[in-house]
């Protein structure tokens, strides 16, 4: 689903869609097997429901996973989408993936979200 990029992402298509709420969300089941072999160091017990951080166009979110989203679909609240290109939703989109060692620094420098209560990557 995503492939190497960069040193500090992965890129991946979705479909984006927009949704009611306030965070953006994918299938229960993709969230974890992507957190699984993107941000899991394999040492001990580690959480695989903390948000993944994705970047659509110029903006970085963090996403969580629901099991009422469709597979490959990233469902983001409509105001995130109101200063992009997506049109005429659901929408496939190229989508980049924070590496693990990035997602940890951008949901610390996001402030409200500590990296080592809502990160795997924490710590490490």
């Amino acid at each position: 689903m995503f492939e190497v990029f960069s040193r500090s992402y992965y890129l991946g298509r979705l479909y984006v869609t927009p949704i009611d709420g306030d965070r953006a969300l994918m299938h229960s089941d993709q969230h974890e097997r992507i957190n699984e072999e993107v941000y899991a160091t394999g040492d001990g017990l580690e959480r695989l429901d903390a948000p993944l951080v994705m970047k659509l166009e110029s903006g970085h979110f963090p996403v969580h996973g629901d099991d009422a989203v469709p597979t490959n679909t990233l469902a983001v609240p409509e105001p995130m989408l109101e200063d992009t290109d997506v049109r005429n939703p659901p929408s496939l989109r190229e989508v980049l993936l924070a590496r693990r060692e990035r997602a940890e620094q951008l949901l610390t420098w996001a402030g409200g979200l500590s990296a080592s209560d809502d990160h795997p990557a924490a710590g490490t």
